[in-house]
């Protein structure tokens, strides 16, 4: 059984799945509609035997919610709701930026690190959520 970690963005959906306690991220998602978009998850859930997910809650520096964390919260529920699934929300505060800083390295040319930098998000926050919950 997987978890699979979601990165939700306006743009993109960061994707990262964890086989055996190690994350790994997958290739995000341009996002389209919010059905085709859960659609595409429903396909990853299959593949790679998804048995939890979690949704990184973007909040604010010290901890209140924004227009953006209600708008992640609705997009879990509607998840929840079509894939039958329970959804738990992980911090993610400056994942982007630190899976950014990770990337510049090995990538110097911005236009392939910004194609990794959602899933590499996603894979931190699944690497955070399963710190916080063994």
């Amino acid at each position: 059984m997987s978890i699979l970690a979601i990165d939700y963005g306006r743009k993109r959906i960061g994707l990262a799945v964890a086989a055996l306690n190690i994350p790994f991220p997958l290739k995000p998602l341009i996002r389209t509609d919010t059905v085709t978009d859960i659609a595409r998850i429903s396909d990853v859930i299959r593949d790679y035997q998804v048995s939890r997910i979690v949704v990184g809650l973007p909040l604010n520096m010290d901890g209140t919610e924004s227009a953006m964390t209600r708008e992640v919260k609705n997009f879990a529920a509607a998840i929840a709701k079509k894939l039958k699934m329970e959804v738990d929300f992980a911090d993610e505060k400056l994942t982007s930026r630190e899976a950014e800083q990770k990337l510049a390295p090995a990538n110097r040319n911005w236009k392939k690190r910004k194609g990794k930098i959602d899933g590499v998000a996603a894979a931190l926050i699944l690497e955070n959520y399963m710190e916080k919950n063994r």
